[in-house]
């Protein structure tokens, strides 16, 4: 049987770069500073998957493909800019704990693995694109971008962007060879940045899909199918509240599914947010998962104490 410590934890991409300038240096620093509450968690014994966002080092990459289009040198397809940018971070994070664990003389290995994630090639999503990646453009550069096929929309006033599909994650298709390493005591960082898209072809191949996946939901995915108890969200904020920023905002410890399921229906978590997390939250309980906590990463160790952050279950 699967050990009872088995734990996702969904590491948000902002945490190695917030704002899409950290040179390498920095991005190294910030994810060693990072490592240090995931190390909390080896030492307390649990197995471990981690995953990772992506969103700034994406912006970052197509920034760059844009910016050698002119020169005629080939633009790389979205697909291979996640699995450039899960490589990239995998090995910072890879890295960083694994030096960790030697100053700590813990005797545990540590992977990275470019991850493939089955999505549905008839996903709505995909004939109407709705995730922002990207930077933003001017009105007057839209019409050449159109050409090039992409969906090009305003986001929220603030200028126009390229809108790629963000089809719903199914399976992991790296799912066993994860779930053995992790079971074996092997740390891996897999799904990074949602994993690579692809769908399955009728003769049971795969093959990519110009998209990205929601982190936390590929997250949900990666913990069912691994069988893990817990589903660690690490993001900015230590607890999940009602009224956020709000003079009566309301901090929980705990939720049950029913009432994150009405407090969602209710509009109390953004949908560029919390609302996701908790989405990917329900879907984890709905799949048979233990708990799912969400919390700050300073507050990592100490949530799975039951000593911080907000705990969603069944009942």
């Amino acid at each position: 049987m699967p050990n009872s410590k088995t734990a996702v934890v969904a590491l948000g991409g902002n945490a190695i770069g917030a704002t899409g300038k950290e040179d390498i240096h920095q991005q190294f620093a910030n994810t060693r500073q990072a490592v240090q509450a995931i190390t909390e968690l080896v030492k307390a014994g649990y197995n471990l998957a981690i995953s990772h966002g992506n969103g700034p080092q994406v912006g970052n990459a197509l920034l760059r493909v844009e910016r050698t289009f002119p020169d005629g040198i080939p633009a790389l397809p979205l697909g291979v800019i996640v699995a450039d940018t899960e490589g990239g971070m995998g090995y910072m994070i890879e890295q960083s704990l694994q030096n960790n664990l030697i100053r700590e003389k813990i005797d545990r290995d540590v992977v990275t693995m470019v991850t493939q994630v089955v999505v549905d090639k008839d996903d709505p999503s995909i004939l109407d694109p709705s995730k922002p990646i990207g930077p933003y453009y001017k009105q007057d550069e839209v019409e050449a971008l159109l050409k090039r096929g992409w969906v090009v929309k305003e986001d929220a006033g603030r200028g126009y962007r390229r809108f790629v599909p963000s089809p719903i994650p199914r399976s992991i298709v790296n799912r066993k060879a994860i779930k053995e390493l992790v079971h074996s005591g092997t740390i891996v960082i897999a799904a990074g940045g949602g994993g690579v898209p692809v769908y399955t072809q009728k003769d049971g191949t795969y093959e990519g899909v110009d998209a990205v996946i929601d982190k936390d939901r590929a997250s949900a995915v990666l913990a069912r199918d691994i069988e893990a108890e817990t589903l660690l969200i690490l993001t900015s904020v230590e607890k999940v509240s009602l009224n956020y920023k709000k003079p009566d905002q309301k901090d929980l410890d705990r939720i049950t599914l029913a009432e994150a399921k009405n407090y969602l229906a209710q509009g109390h978590f953004a949908a560029g947010s919390m609302g996701p997390k908790i989405e990917a939250a329900i879907q984890f309980l709905e799949y048979g998962g233990r708990q799912v906590i969400i919390t700050s990463l300073e507050k990592a160790a100490e949530a799975l104490k039951g000593k911080a952050g907000t705990v969603l279950c069944v009942k």
